[in-house]
């Protein structure tokens, strides 16, 4: 079994102890930094003092970012496949000559 790792990440002011593959350590660790600097910002903007409504407008946040970049990656691969195919029919053609 591989090597687990015990931390504690603070988010909105509260501490979460987890345990974890080493690999994953420096992805979380900045993941809570992004939380805590999001929630920040919906305070400071929206004067937003509730932390479930700063917390569900995080995840709603983070959630259409993903989304976002799932479509903007699907839209790429169909042009992708697009000019692929275009570019095997002339392959196809001129080797047919």
């Amino acid at each position: 079994m591989a090597e687990m790792l015990k931390i504690k990440l603070s988010v909105a002011n509260r501490v979460y102890p987890l345990t974890i593959p080493p690999s994953q350590e420096e992805g979380l660790r900045k993941a809570a930094k992004k939380i805590d600097a999001m929630i920040k910002q919906f305070e400071q903007s929206y004067s937003v003092r509730d932390k479930q409504d700063v917390l569900a407008m995080c995840a709603l946040q983070f959630a259409s970012q993903v989304e976002q970049k799932t479509l903007d990656r699907e839209y790429v691969n169909e042009h992708v496949e697009e000019k692929l195919n275009t570019l095997n029919q002339m392959l196809e053609l001129h080797l047919s000559s």
